[in-house]
């Protein structure tokens, strides 16, 4: 099982939803699964009474039909949505190995989200693209979240971060609290990622912030002397990582957690635990050797 869930196999596969179905399954193999049933106003199902059962739940009708007992069951609304908020610039386009920061992007999200959809929990997504925002609304059944697998799959990279000018797109939707999970690179040139935070603070929305690294980034495990473009901008420079990587991990180590703090001190904020450094296929600039 644990080759199964190496993200590196379930990526190869390019479908997300057996992907999240088999990363889900996989880590909620061996856990008690109850669905979200219990005194509600929607009728789900009727079971067989077990000893321990709330009496009250008893249905006397069916016992008067049956001459069993049996517990009525009924749906419970829950008031949660979970958005997800993917950085689709050019620099997710970064490739560490054989994965791209995007494709990894997306199995999280998807997992994430096949998880949610199982809790019965409404789903929605943002994308920042170079163009302005695309937006799918939040909404719990199985077709919704086919619809939001099908989106992830049609994000391709491009440009830089959205601009703070197509923020007031994200007014439009509900007005209601929403668990948002952001899953970003980090990339910015104006600090119009943490523009975008400030935004959804004002929403009251509560906050989850991954951040996704290369491994190859955080370690600069490159040999002599390699040339670096930048995804977003095309600038290029040549660097000797032998004598710099010292230095540019010590740098990176104070980047990060400025990020980190940056982050906490913002009000709404999920706590320290719920901000993710992801070393996976992470500065202020990310680059592909040439």
């Amino acid at each position: 099982m644990s080759r199964l869930l190496d993200p590196k196999i379930l990526v190869a596969i390019k479908d997300l939803n057996l992907a999240a179905k088999a990363t889900i399954d996989g880590f909620m193999s061996g856990i008690n699964k109850s669905t979200v049933k219990g005194q509600g106003l929607e009728f789900s199902q009727y079971r067989s009474y077990q000893p321990g059962d709330d009496l009250r739940s008893l249905d006397w009708k069916m016992f008067a039909r049956s001459d069993r007992y049996y517990i009525r069951e009924s749906e419970i609304e829950t008031n949660i949505a979970v958005r997800f908020l993917v950085d689709a610039s050019a620099s997710m386009n970064h490739i560490d190995g054989e994965m791209t920061k995007i494709e990894y992007a997306r199995y999280l999200v998807a997992s994430l989200a096949y998880l949610a959809n199982l809790q019965g929990d409404a789903i929605g997504l943002y994308v920042f693209k170079d163009a302005g925002i695309y937006t799918m609304a939040a909404k719990q059944d199985f077709q919704h979240l086919t619809r939001l697998f099908y989106q992830l799959e049609q994000i391709k990279p491009e440009g830089t971060f959205t601009k703070p000018i197509h923020y007031k797109e994200i007014f439009a939707g509900t007005q209601k609290r929403e668990l948002l999970v952001f899953v970003t690179d980090f990339y910015q040139t104006h600090n119009e990622i943490f523009n975008l935070l400030d935004t959804l603070n004002t929403l009251r929305h509560e906050i989850v912030v991954f951040h996704v690294l290369a491994r190859n980034e955080q370690e600069l495990d490159f040999k002599g002397y390699t040339t670096f473009e930048d995804l977003e901008t095309g600038e290029t420079i040549q660097l000797d990582q032998t004598k710099a990587r010292a230095a540019y991990q010590e740098k990176l180590a104070l980047y990060l957690e400025e990020t980190r703090m940056q982050l906490l001190e913002s009000e709404n904020l999920l706590p320290d635990h719920l901000y993710r450094p992801i070393v996976r296929p992470g500065p202020a600039r990310f680059f592909k050797t040439t």
